[in-house]
């Protein structure tokens, strides 16, 4: 009867594992564990945040350009000879149906 006293104190392996001045010895080793795990997921974070703001600034280019285009196609068509007389009808404006004059530069 008493092997199997002396049997059951010893089954128990994390007891010789986990003793308290393994643990003390082995303090900075989880310490730097520790701050290894918080960088690993501040550096998680910062990357998250980096995505998001990636996809916000290709939102915005997106937007830019679409305004581009818009504002590029009505410059165009404002443009155009039958536009400008339109908006030059108001003021009075005409087409001229003389030729235009060279002027000839005399060099001295």
């Amino acid at each position: 009867m008493e092997e199997t006293t002396t049997n059951t104190t010893s089954k128990n392996p994390l007891k010789k594992v986990f003793r308290y001045q393994w643990i003390t010895g082995n303090m900075n080793f989880f310490l730097f564990l520790s701050m290894l795990a918080v960088l690993y997921i501040a550096n998680g974070h910062t990357a998250d945040k980096t995505i998001r703001n990636i996809n916000k600034t290709q939102n915005e280019l997106k937007e830019l350009q679409y305004e581009y285009k818009t504002l590029k196609s009505e410059v165009m068509f404002k443009s155009e000879e039958s536009q400008v007389l339109k908006a030059a009808e108001p003021l009075g404006l005409k087409i001229s149906n003389e030729t235009p004059q060279r002027l000839k530069l005399e060099k001295q």
